[in-house]
């Protein structure tokens, strides 16, 4: 502080130099509190937080030269000339960057993951999730969260992380051929899945994570908040909006790269997609765990079936035999209940045929090999049914002989 002079002096000419004149009891006020309560801000969070907080009206200009005449903040080192930024998508949702960030977000609470999604052309966040480790989990669970709210998108820009994509000898190009969970998801919705090579690549991302490090702790300990669950709800619910006022800016052109989901297919794609075969007592293998499949319209059991497993970023699964759900199971492997089969489904194209056809369509094949093999009229009538032929029948019938 000694290099600053006399700070009393240097307040007194501030206040003389401002255009404003601002109230004494103003700027006594300001460095109070930030002496008090906002040391580690920097003066731009300061700023905000004094107008949002604290009904404060005098300028940023005003703030900062009183802060720096008072001792309590330091003049930023003129800046070096740094490399040329790469040129942005001029559309939103023509590249969105996604990427993960671990510190202490949460005083009191080990450090954690914070994933998230941007959009290239405005610096837009769309998504942020506070999470134990980074991974495929995180990664569907950001994407669903994007795609639900504003649709499909064109490209993905992420760095190498063996969730991402697979790298079949380190150091160098990630495979084009074998893909991840993550990477299969995204080529099933018809979005291009670009690695970054370089942190500078990255560099959108990385400034984004230096401005959330310094300010997003800050604001989660103003607002009280002490545990993951709180975070995720207020960072969706306060801190995106404001930060996207404060921060995104205006795309070149107008208009939307992203693209309705008519059918919801990111439902069913962003998830962990496993086969497994159904066991001898009609039962899937999961986590350790025995999934109890349920009776079903479609057939008898479903005993050495191959079935797909579906994994949600929430822990719930589902089960799949082609394109019917024949059940659903919470994270503890309890049945939540099953799918009702919807009219225009396979079973519908048989729902109006008589009872024994459709008993038929539903029968395994060896099963309806055997019916179809079975000779015929060995069905018994109902004794109640059976006519027998009177004797005066029988004469009758041989003399018309």
């Amino acid at each position: 502080m000694s290099g600053l002079g006399n700070p009393s002096a240097a307040l007194a000419r501030a206040r003389r130099s401002s255009a404003d004149r601002a109230p004494e009891e103003a700027l006594e006020r300001m460095l109070a509190l930030y002496r008090d309560k906002y040391a580690d801000f920097t003066v731009k969070h300061f700023h905000e937080q004094m107008q949002k907080r604290h009904d404060y009206v005098l300028g940023y200009t005003v703030t900062k030269l009183a802060l720096h005449a008072a001792g309590l903040v330091r003049k930023a080192p003129k800046r070096s000339a740094h490399r040329k930024k790469r040129p942005r998508r001029p559309l939103r949702g023509m590249l969105l960057h996604q990427d993960g960030s671990r510190h202490v977000w949460i005083e009191g609470l080990p450090a954690r993951d914070l994933i998230v999604t941007m959009d290239d052309a405005t610096s837009e966040i769309y998504s942020m999730v506070l999470v134990e480790e980074e991974g495929t989990a995180s990664t569907f669970q950001a994407l669903r969260e994007v795609i639900g709210e504003h649709g499909l998108f064109c490209a993905l820009y992420t760095d190498r992380g063996s969730h991402y994509f697979l790298t079949p000898k380190a150091g160098e190009k990630v495979s084009k051929t074998q893909q991840t969970q993550v990477g299969r998801a995204l080529s099933h919705l018809g979005i291009e899945h670009i690695a970054a090579y370089s942190p500078q690549a990255r560099g959108r991302s990385e400034r984004v994570f230096g401005t959330l490090q310094d300010r997003l702790p800050k604001e989660l300990r103003l607002a009280g908040i002490t545990t993951v669950e709180a975070a995720n709800a207020w960072l969706k619910a306060h801190y995106i909006p404001g930060h996207n006022a404060a921060f995104a800016i205006k795309p070149e052109q107008e208009g939307t790269a992203f693209v309705a989901d008519r059918h919801e297919a990111w439902r069913e794609a962003l998830c962990v997609i496993e086969e497994r075969t159904v066991a001898n007592d009609n039962t899937v293998a999961w986590n350790g765990r025995r999934l109890q499949l349920p009776q079903s319209r479609l057939r008898p059991h479903f005993v050495k079936a191959v079935v797909r497993l579906h994994e949600y970023p929430d822990g719930t699964v589902s089960v799949f035999l082609g394109p019917h759900r024949l059940a659903m199971f919470s994270a503890n492997g309890q049945q939540i209940s099953p799918d009702a089969l919807q009219p225009g489904s396979v079973l519908g194209a048989v729902k109006d045929k008589p009872w024994r056809a459709r008993k038929r369509a539903s029968l395994t094949a060896p099963a309806r090999a055997a019916v179809e093999k079975a000779p015929v009229g060995t069905e018994k009538r109902a004794s109640n049914r059976t006519k027998k032929p009177t004797h005066g029948a029988d004469q009758t019938a041989l003399s018309m002989a």
